[in-house]
């Protein structure tokens, strides 16, 4: 902990008259790692899911097996912490990222596996297909640098021999409209990345006069210092190349730069550039510095400037950046350009007729900028599609409803109309979204059939997710269900194959390990449908088996109750292999306190109990390898205004868990004085909470934690009031100010490293203080280099040891097993 943190800690709890602990009674913390039992670790270390990119057209599979738990040596290594991102200097890439092993192609039509036969060790990160599913680029880590491997489904592949690939900003590898070549943000030509100085240039300033407000979210592993700045020059920096894969030729375009966006206009003549320009802010991320968006011709000439965007540093709490925004080619025409503007400063509290507006610029970018559609609402250009001809499917959000309303935009026609709206915490109501196809030109559009376009959802139900496949009306009359998931299974559309009769699906179920299968929909079938869908036949692509039988022996139900207020609430009751009906059991709650703006939307359920299990990470799950019962996904909702839910966050929680509690109890599972609760981040917050405000629970785990809010004073999760406007909501929801209220154990573990702006490290540490400084029971683990969730091998193995130990000490009464 930084000196500053120390004496922070020390003034706060002099300010709670908590006195300063000294060497308190207990069992010595463990000095070295530790690892859970053997038979955790062999769930842990199974092989897990493939990970899957599919060739447009359906026609193939590339799937690699993915790595996981880098080894602590990795996090270690030297890092670079440069405006938003942690960069590895050995790479020019991400710092912990994995890919996947063992890359190979599967053929759909009869299930070929074709092995790709790349380097051992080399990772495959991403795979860029070709519109026709014909070719496809691949990302690869190699370790001291990001390289590029180009090939086809009939045979050959090949390096591309002296490129190191850049992806810090960006994507790196594109195809050109003629499908034939890419655009690669690769690495420069350069020298050796800067030397850091034998003492700082001076020391850290920063000063204020007359800001506004901004959100603590945008404050992670932000530049600091002059030396950060020429890093982040050094790294940040790529050249753009055309590639072409046949002939190996490449054609450098323009100059190095700070490439933040680069790509060609659909017809292929122009390039839409965006340039990051110093000097670099040691206030926001990368993605709000000072830009260029800039038109240029094929060859790399300057066309026209679209905007010159400063720095935006000064953005209200949940508002947007001035000026044209989400600036992007429309797939469907040669060269035109559009983009959305804020109309009311971007601030979400001012009170206006329309607060953005839809803007168009074609070619040569010359004239005025053209209005295309004024919206009442913030556009979200994320949620928003193209279609054909000039259809555009432009989606609104209203902010103080969480309401979303999808419009039908002619931008030729120059006409508009609403298409559908929903509350975004509806998901029961949820439509899903529209699926999309590449266009000859690599551009992406909505998928239609005449006058429909297909959707693909969750389709949650109160019995559980059942994904579904529709064709949506574009008059607004409804929609044809075309396919739905057995409520038996857990079936997923994935893409049609070769024609819209037969599509991809992944299958699993409770039993079945996921598997993919090609379906065949049609009218005319005889074979089992689900209601009101279409008859469905199946043929298996991929024979995986299940890795780990052990964990179906698991017993998994949906149990739904209500919370004393009416609001209606669930939970997911996971039994322990060989569990006897009627036998109590210690039982385990994780949970992650959610928003809604109305009791019917809060007691939803989502996820479903028809899943295959498995086990990542340092999970809760693991629990029911050791004779206890779990309640996944407790719900844990905040219901009310998004201006004051905050103002009730204790009283709801409370209220949460003594409704899931009693629950639990009632149906003969859980015994009431062996019951443990544990949460991660917000649920972090959540456990604290319950420890302090209620005697619910035997003990409990707090992992990566924010437990004093007064240090995000600028808003939280979807609080956008400051602590100045809500000064008792902050300090009331912030549990280190009732520490000496929590007469409970309580374990709490955290990265040393969190970058997560509201859960910084000294979160924990400070808590962890005021809980042993008043006589509460509590053990502090610091995870050396982890960031808020975490990734070592060896940190995931000793947080499992360290749960299972804290539980099976207070919740069974075992004894302490001794540090090895």
């Amino acid at each position: 902990m930084k000196k500053s943190m120390v004496v922070l800690a020390i003034l706060l709890l002099s300010f709670m008259n908590i006195p300063l602990p000294g060497a308190g009674p207990g069992p010595l913390p463990a000095n070295r790692w530790q690892s859970p039992p053997e038979d955790w670790l062999k769930v842990l270390h199974t092989p897990q899911y493939f990970m899957t990119w599919t060739a447009p057209g359906g026609g193939y599979l590339l799937l690699a097996d993915p790595v996981l738990y880098p080894t602590l040596a990795e996090l270690a290594a030297p890092m670079h912490k440069l405006a938003g991102m942690r960069v590895n200097p050995a790479s020019n890439g991400f710092q912990g990222e994995h890919g996947g092993t063992s890359p190979r192609l599967v053929r759909v039509a009869d299930g070929t596996t074709i092995p790709l036969g790349l380097p051992k060790g080399a990772e495959l990160l991403d795979v860029a297909w070709s519109a026709d599913g014909e070719r496809f680029a691949l990302t690869m880590a190699l370790g001291d640098r990001i390289g590029l491997w180009t090939g086809a489904v009939q045979g050959g592949l090949a390096m591309a021999q002296g490129i190191a690939l850049n992806p810090l900003l960006g994507t790196a590898v594109r195809w050109l409209p003629d499908q034939k070549r890419l655009l690669l943000r690769a690495i420069p030509e350069r020298g050796p990345a800067p030397a850091p100085p034998a003492i700082p240039a001076g020391p850290e300033i920063m000063e204020g006069s007359g800001a506004s407000a901004r959100s603590t979210y945008e404050s992670r592993n932000l530049l600091e210092t002059a030396y950060d700045d020429a890093l982040f020059d050094y790294y940040a920096a790529s050249e753009l190349l055309v590639y072409d894969p046949a002939s190996a030729a490449r054609e450098t375009i323009g100059k190095p730069a700070h490439y933040a966006n680069a790509e060609f206009s659909p017809d292929g003549g122009y390039l839409l550039i965006e340039r990051l320009v110093g000097p670099w802010s040691h206030e926001v991320a990368w993605w709000r510095f000072a830009k260029e968006v800039e038109a240029w011709d094929a060859r790399g000439g300057f066309v026209a400037r679209i905007a010159s965007l400063p720095v935006a540093d000064q953005v209200p709490v949940h508002g947007v950046p001035l000026g044209p925004q989400s600036v992007s080619w429309r797939p469907t025409a040669p060269h035109q350009l559009f983009w959305v503007e804020a109309l009311d400063g971007g601030d979400p509290m001012a009170k206006v007729p329309h607060r953005d507006r839809l803007m168009s610029l074609d070619a040569p970018f010359t004239a005025a900028p053209r209005e295309v559609f004024r919206a009442e609402h913030r556009i979200v250009p994320e949620l928003s599609a193209w279609g054909d001809g000039g259809l555009l499917m432009l989606t609104q959000w209203e902010r103080i409803r969480r309401w979303r309303y999808a419009w039908l935009l002619d931008v030729d026609k120059g006409t508009s109309r609403p298409w559908f709206d929903l509350d975004e915490d509806d998901r029961y109501g949820d439509p899903g979204s529209p699926l999309l196809r590449p266009l000859a030109n690599g551009h992406m559009v909505m998928q239609q059939k005449g006058d429909a376009v297909y959707f693909r959802g969750s389709g949650a139900t109160d019995q559980g997710d059942r994904p579904f496949l529709d064709l949506r009306r574009l008059d607004g009359s409804g929609s044809e269900r075309l396919f739905r998931c057995d409520p038996k299974r857990y079936d997923v559309f994935v893409a049609f194959a070769g024609d819209e009769d037969h599509f991809i699906m992944q299958s699993e179920s409770v039993k079945d390990m996921p598997n993919y299968f090609l379906a065949t929909l049609g009218k005319g079938i005889k074979a089992p449908q689900s209601e009101g869908t279409r008859a469905l036949q199946r043929r298996p692509i991929t024979r995986f088996a299940d890795p780990v039988p052990q964990l179906r022996l698991i017993e998994k139900r949906l149990v739904r109750y209500a919370r004393r207020d009416g609001v209606p609430l669930s939970f997911r009751l996971l039994l322990p292999p060989g569990y006897k009906k009627g036998e109590r059991l210690p039982t385990v709650l994780y949970a992650y306190p959610m928003e809604y703006s109305g009791a019917a939307t809060a007691g939803q359920v989502s996820g479903s109990t028809q899943r295959f299990m498995r086990m990542i990470g340092a999970s809760h799950l693991f629990f029911l390898l050791r004779g206890y019962a779990v309640l996944d996904q407790t719900t844990m909702p905040m219901v009310g205004d998004p201006e004051t839910t905050y103002d009730t966050f204790v009283p709801q929680l409370k209220a949460d868990a003594e409704a899931a509690v009693a629950k639990a109890v009632e149906i003969g599972v859980a015994d009431p004085t062996r019951i443990g609760i544990i949460g991660h981040s917000h649920g972090g917050l959540m456990v604290a909470n319950l420890l302090a405000h209620t005697d619910l629970f035997r003990a409990g785990i707090a992992r990566s934690g924010s437990y004093n809010k007064t240090n995000q004073p600028f808003g939280f999760q979807s609080e956008r009031r400051s602590l100045f406007e809500a000064r008792d909501a902050y300090i009331a929801l912030s549990p280190t100010f009732f520490a000496d209220k929590v007469k409970e154990p309580v374990l709490i573990i955290h990265g040393d490293d969190d970058s997560n702006p509201g859960t910084r490290t000294y979160q924990s540490e400070v808590f962890f203080e005021a809980v042993r400084g008043t006589g509460g029971t509590a053990r502090l683990v610091l995870l050396p280099y982890e960031d808020h969730g975490y990734q070592a091998r060896e940190s995931i193995e000793h947080v499992l040891w360290e749960q299972l130990r804290w539980f099976d000490m207070y919740l069974k009464g075992d004894e302490a097993p001794a540090p090895q």
